[in-house]
């Protein structure tokens, strides 16, 4: 369910910045800014990249009844669901003369992204049924912070912004007993 998710949100800032922009190709690119072999993606040049830098499991305790009667008056038991973070990286990827188009996109997916912080069924139908809602809010890294996550990404800086992305639940509804 990850990719479904990282490819929601992607697909919708993509939907956005090409029709605030009038782009005719997409300008947002869901890959890794460097590949395992240490080159540079081939698919990142004058893009903003959506990429996952981390996944957590949320902290808040949530009620769950692990039994819940059914028609028969048998109750079933399931395992909780599990609630997680994820954290989005959206780093603009344009170079020399092109470097203020990277704080163009950088200042328009913060704007997008400010204005609509909440994805549910109701204001994105296309969403996942899986998923209830999907919560955005930009996570502060203070400049040690950001210099270690780019070193362990990259080791080069480029104008970006973290989200949190709250309120992903696992939930694989498998009965592990009666």
């Amino acid at each position: 369910m990850l990719d479904v998710v990282v490819n929601q949100l992607t697909s919708k800032l993509n939907e956005n910045l090409r029709r605030e922009f009038s782009l005719g190709e997409d300008v947002v690119a869901l890959s890794n800014i460097v590949e395992q072999d240490g080159s540079i993606s081939q698919y990142v040049d004058n893009k903003v990249v959506v990429f996952l830098v981390n996944v957590e499991k949320d902290s808040i305790p949530v009620q769950f009844n692990n039994s819940a009667p059914n028609l028969s008056g048998r109750a079933a038991v399931k395992s909780p669901p599990v609630h997680i973070n994820l954290y989005l990286m959206f780093a603009a990827h344009f170079s020399g003369k092109n470097y203020s188009e990277a704080l163009k996109f950088i200042g328009a997916t913060i704007s997008y992204f400010q204005k609509n912080p909440v994805f549910d069924h109701q204001n994105t139908p296309e969403l996942d049924y899986r998923i209830d809602r999907l919560v955005l809010d930009i996570e502060n890294l203070n400049i040690k912070d950001l210099s270690s996550l780019w070193g362990v990404l990259s080791g080069k800086y480029l104008p970006s912004v973290l989200y949190k992305i709250r309120m992903v639940t696992f939930d694989s509804s498998d009965v592990s007993g009666q």
